[in-house]
Parts: structure tokens; C-alpha cells; sequence
């Protein structure tokens, strides 16, 4: 069974069209918006579109097209969030098999699946996997795409110096029959070496009435197990994805609020909502909290910005850079509890 077809983004298909067309498309390209509105899909269809063998848009009937939609092009290495593998070091031919069971999954389940929590990262391994896949000849195509979904939850620290060098140097210096494609719903979290080497591409969410196309297709039959189609299009907001884990999502957003509240209020409720986040095993959704925490930041520093309030949106974006600093040691599998009350410390100070 092949992906569902890719839903709305017409004015932005069609600007990437014509950019194929006139050869002008960059060679490394981040798209980015809210979390679940179809950004790793529409790089998926990017991908098909470069590997076509049509010129003007993805025929849907060519070999290219229909390895790609089945998610088994050997051209295309599409990455995301995955659990850590027990190895370190595992080889690249074991990384490709785990992603291939994981897109084999995701395609049978017609593109619609939920977002990896919190302790999923894109890790050492994966990246080593990127760098050989990009130094090989094509294997049917005449070029090679690499898609790289949440690219801000690449780990640094988990990559060897060589190995992350190697990946920069793919942004900055892509071969000549090589495309990268990297989304991210929090594009202020990526590396700034990263941010630095790709074009960056604004995606919007869907209006109502691709929504309601949307929800027609089989894959979200189950959706409307949970609603009606006027409820999900509310509920949505443009953004398809987040009809997958809105119970998550909304967990991880209460608990980022209550984060940030307690670093307003006393010590006492600092050491109380540090507690909460739990031991070693908690990870997940400590991880989850971080990430929602780091959009409730990122909102306050726009509304002060709006407002005429140059430190409030300095101090919030100071704010977020703790945030970060937070993440990578909760990757480092500290714990929640220790690190919940350091960054309640700093966003103590910072936000005071």
C-alpha cells in the first residue's frame, strides 16, 4: 500500500515545480511550520518529483514514483526520530534495516502515524548512515535525496566530531546529484551550522477545505472514530498530525505551563514540580515537556516582540536557550528531576 496523496501545499508545490523546471532549486532545503501539517509528506513528494521520470510534476505511474510512494526507493534514505539503539556504534546496514521496518509501518499505515515521543532522537549512527548513502552512485535515478524529519532533534553530542563535520559539509557543499531535505516544527532549536547551509521554506497549515479532504481519505478513517469532521477541523487547526496525539500533546503542553509557572512562584514549588518529572524512566515525556516548553517560549517572546517589549523578548529567548541546554542532558540520560530543577533555577533568574 502506497502513501496517500500529499494534501494541499499547491502554491508551494507549484513554486517548487517551476524551480525544478528552470534548475534553480536549492540543493539543501528546510522546510519548516507547526508541528503535524505535513512537512516530512511534502518533502517525500519533493523527493518523487526530482526522481520522476516527468519533468513537470510527479507522474504517479513511473517506477520512480511508485517505489517512492511505497517508501522502498533506494535513492530515497528518509530519517526521523527513532528510540537510541542498545549499540553505539551500529552499523550502517542495521540503522537501514530499523528505519526500514519503521517506514514500512508508517506506509502501511498510509502516512498517518503519530510523532515519536520525546526520548526518539536522530543519532551517531543515523548520521554515518546519511554520509555513505550520499557517496554512493544512485542506485536507479539519476540523483539521490535525503530526507532528514525533526532535523532539530538531531543529537550533537552523541556525533563524533568527523561525523558531524561530514554532515555540514553535505549542506554546505551537497554533490552535484544530491538533494537535502530537512523539516522541523521548532527551527530556532536546530544547530546554528545547520540553519546556516539550508534554504529555508515556510509551510503553511491547511485551510478547511483541504482538512476536510483530508479526513475523507481511508487512512483517517479511524480519525473519525474520535469526532465529527466539523470537530477535527476545529480541533486541528490546519495541522492534520496533531489529530494523532492530541492527548500527548496536550499533556506535554500542561506540563511545560506548569514549568514555567513554577519558575515565577517559590523554591518550594520549584522543588515540587522538578519532583514530579520523575525518575530515569520518565525520559519520554520529560523530553515531550521540554519540547512544548520550548513553543510556549518561543510564543512568549513573539507577543512581547509585538508588544514593544525588547528585554521580556530577550529574556524569553534566553529562556529558550536554557530550554535546549536542558535537552541535551536529558539525551544524556540524566535525570528528569535533576534537570527539571536547573533549568527551574535558570528560568528563575532569566525570567525574573
Amino acid at each position: 500500500m502506497p502513501f496517500t496523496p500529499l494534501i494541499g501545499h499547491l502554491a508551494l508545490r507549484a513554486r517548487l515545480s517551476e524551480q525544478i523546471h528552470r534548475g534553480t532549486l536549492a540543493s539543501s532545503i528546510l522546510f519548516t511550520g507547526p508541528a503535524g501539517i505535513g512537512k516530512q509528506r511534502l518533502a517525500l513528494w519533493l523527493a518523487q518529483h526530482l526522481l520522476c521520470e516527468e519533468a513537470s510534476a510527479p507522474c504517479g505511474a513511473c517506477q520512480h514514483c511508485r517505489y517512492a510512494t511505497e517508501g522502498t526507493h533506494p535513492d530515497v534514505v528518509w530519517v526521523f526520530p527513532r528510540p537510541n539503539l542498545k549499540d553505539s556504534d551500529s552499523a550502517p546496514e542495521d540503522v537501514a534495516a530499523d528505519y526500514a521496518e519503521a517506514i514500512a509501518d508508517r506506509v502501511a499505515a498510509g502516512g498517518v502515524y503519530e510523532r515519536p515521543d520525546g526520548s526518539a532522537g536522530i543519532f551517531r549512527y543515523v548520521t554515518r548512515l546519511l554520509v555513505q548513502h550520499a557517496s554512493r552512485t544512485p542506485a536507479l535515478g539519476r540523483r539521490k535525496v535525503i530526507v532528514v524529519g525533526e532535523a532539530e532533534r538531531m543529537v550533537p553530542q552523541a556525533a563524533n566530531q568527523e561525523a558531524a563535520n561530514a554532515f555540514l559539509k553535505l549542506l554546505e557543499e551537497p554533490l552535484p546529484n544530491t538533494s537535502l531535505l530537512l523539516t522541523s516544527s521548532e527551527p530556532g532549536a536546530l544547530l546554528p551550522t545547520i540553519r546556516s547551509r539550508v534554504i529555508a521554506m515556510r509551510v503553511r497549515p491547511l485551510p478547511s477545505a483541504e482538512m476536510r479532504e483530508f479526513l475523507a481519505l481511508p487512512a483517517a478513517a479511524p480519525l473519525l472514530k474520535t469526532g465529527s469532521v466539523d470537530e477535527l477541523v476545529a480541533l486541528a487547526r490546519g495541522a492534520p498530525g496533531a489529530l494523532l496525539d492530541a492527548e500527548s500533546r496536550a499533556a506535554a503542553v500542561a506540563r511545560a505551563g506548569a514549568i514555567l509557572d513554577a519558575a515565577t512562584r517559590s523554591q518550594d514549588r520549584m522543588y515540587r514540580v522538578a519532583y514530579a518529572q520523575g525518575a530515569s524512566g520518565a525520559r519520554g515525556g520529560f523530553s515531550d515537556a521540554l519540547d512544548a516548553l520550548t513553543e510556549l517560549l518561543h510564543a512568549r517572546s513573539r507577543d512581547a516582540a509585538d508588544a514593544g517589549d525588547g528585554s521580556g523578548a530577550a529574556a524569553s529567548a534566553r529562556a529558550m536557550m536554557l530550554v535546549e541546554n536542558a535537552k541535551r542532558d536529558a539525551e544524556r540520560n540524566a535525570t528528569p528531576q535533576l534537570v527539571a530543577f536547573r533549568l527551574l533555577t535558570g528560568l528563575a533568574e532569566t525570567l525574573a
